[in-house]
């Protein structure tokens, strides 16, 4: 009797065990099924360690961008149409970590814990994606940009939609350059640089200095003056002289803003202080990561500013030179901001994800506004820019874009000593509510080089908009 006792006892100890084997195991199902779908030795989805079955991915218009066939990963026909949307759609391999293919992996597989693989064998993947980008706007920017290295982008400062989003070098994934990965010509090719390049920003943090001027000195700073003799010398360290563009002589804030002038900016930087102009631009989100769809991060702007600070370095800080480096994500960013009443929305890239059947999907993104700054500040701070475009830049030369902009040249100091071309503004126009960012490495001066390039994009929204 004892002994039947024991065994029934190590039965019901075995059957315990039983049943929480199949616990885990179901837990680790729903919770794990995903990941495990998606390793590189899963043959239904991966060859070779490349993507081969997923749902398509198109632009906002259906233009096909990437898709499944006969068990390879196709992309469009148009070789520019290639060339333009690398750094959005992504590689098969992941090696363009932030484009959709990667980021959005499992869901364009279209696996679920339900069906599992089935709709992946039968369909060639089971999900398809459709951007917010337009593929002939993304074109338009890659002629723009030519043989520079940079970026280019477009958002819709109301809705927070990515319109284009153009990163340079570039390749095409038909036919991969056998040196891609040992030529100077395609140095940082898997890099999205709108969203990971980091640059010294030069005067378009003049808008930053602004915003905070307006902050903590208030409408008075319209009524003063200051004195540009080219060179300022601030501490009677030569290496510490700010250095302007031109001899502006006496100067008001807002022509100070319009030219550009570094001793004025720098001067009013050194007036903040570190501690008030460091505020605003962690107020600014040059802190954080900008997020695309509430999955794919931009890397971190860097702002070095902190109490203490001599005022040579807040000075040159003020002037977007120092030590800050900036993604144009995050400048982007501000610009819409500015356009949009003080309140940045959150940037998306998907428009829409539907299965086989047609049925959208939810992938948990929800848009929000953050107020950025004061609807007051924002409208000085439009009016200021929109001047820059009537002044300086020339109204002519961007007609019918109603443009509110700021150029910048950033200045880099190393073995191969360049300028970084920048130009970031926005349309004041409600029916075309665009604010853009264009970087261009190289590219000397940002009105100059950056600014066409600007308008050849806009240009494009406007067309494609039409059609």
């Amino acid at each position: 009797m004892k002994m039947i006792t024991r065994r029934g006892i190590f039965l019901w100890l075995l059957c315990a065990l039983f049943l929480c084997g199949i616990i885990f195991l179901s837990f680790s199902l729903v919770t794990e099924g995903s990941v495990w779908v998606m390793k590189n030795y899963n043959r239904h989805v991966y060859s070779d360690g490349q993507l081969i079955a997923a749902g398509k991915v198109t632009d906002r218009n259906g233009t096909v961008l990437s898709e499944s066939e006969d068990g390879k990963r196709v992309y469009s026909d148009d070789r520019e149409t290639r060339l333009a949307t690398l750094h959005a759609v992504g590689d098969t391999r992941g090696f363009i970590s932030t484009g959709v293919q990667t980021q959005f992996e499992s869901r364009l597989v279209g696996y679920n814990v339900v069906d599992g693989v089935y709709d992946i064998i039968r369909n060639s993947g089971g999900n398809d994606l459709a951007l917010t980008i337009d593929a002939e706007v993304n074109k338009a920017a890659l002629d723009a940009l030519g043989d520079y290295k940079g970026t280019i982008a477009v958002a819709n400062y109301k809705t927070g939609d990515i319109i284009c989003m153009v990163s340079t070098p570039t390749y095409d994934v038909n036919d991969v350059p056998d040196d891609i990965n040992s030529s100077e010509e395609y140095e940082g090719v898997y890099i999205n640089r709108f969203l990971t390049g980091l640059y010294t920003p030069g005067s378009t943090f003049k808008v930053v200095t602004a915003i905070s001027a307006l902050q903590n000195i208030g409408g008075d700073i319209y009524e003063r003056e200051w004195k540009c003799s080219r060179v300022y010398d601030v501490d009677g360290i030569e290496e510490d002289n700010i250095i302007c563009n031109a001899r502006h002589g006496t100067i008001d804030f807002e022509t100070a803003f319009a030219k550009s002038c570094n001793i004025t900016f720098g001067k009013i930087a050194i007036e903040l202080g570190p501690e008030k102009l460091a505020q605003t631009a962690s107020e600014l989100g040059l802190e954080q990561s900008v997020s695309l769809s509430g999955t794919i991060d931009s890397a971190q702007s860097r702002f070095f500013l902190e109490a203490g600070d001599a005022d040579a370095y807040t000075g040159w800080t003020g002037i977007g030179q120092g030590d800050t480096l900036v993604t144009p994500a995050a400048m982007l960013r501000i610009m819409c901001a500015v356009a949009n009443d003080g309140k940045a929305v959150s940037f998306n890239i998907v428009d829409r994800f539907s299965n086989s059947a047609g049925e959208l999907l939810d992938i948990g993104f929800q848009t929000d506004e953050t107020q950025l700054i004061s609807t007051d500040i924002a409208s000085q701070m439009k009016s200021l820019m929109r001047n820059n475009v009537k002044q300086q830049y020339g109204e002519s030369r961007y007609k019918g874009l109603s443009l509110c902009a700021k150029s910048g040249t950033a200045q880099i100091d190393d073995v191969d000593a360049h300028n970084t071309a920048w130009f970031v503004g926005f349309m004041d126009d409600e029916e075309h509510p665009y604010a853009f960012v264009v970087v261009a490495e190289h590219g000397n001066s940002g009105s100059q080089t950056a600014g066409p390039m600007a308008k050849k994009v806009l240009n494009a929204v406007l067309e494609s908009e039409e059609d």
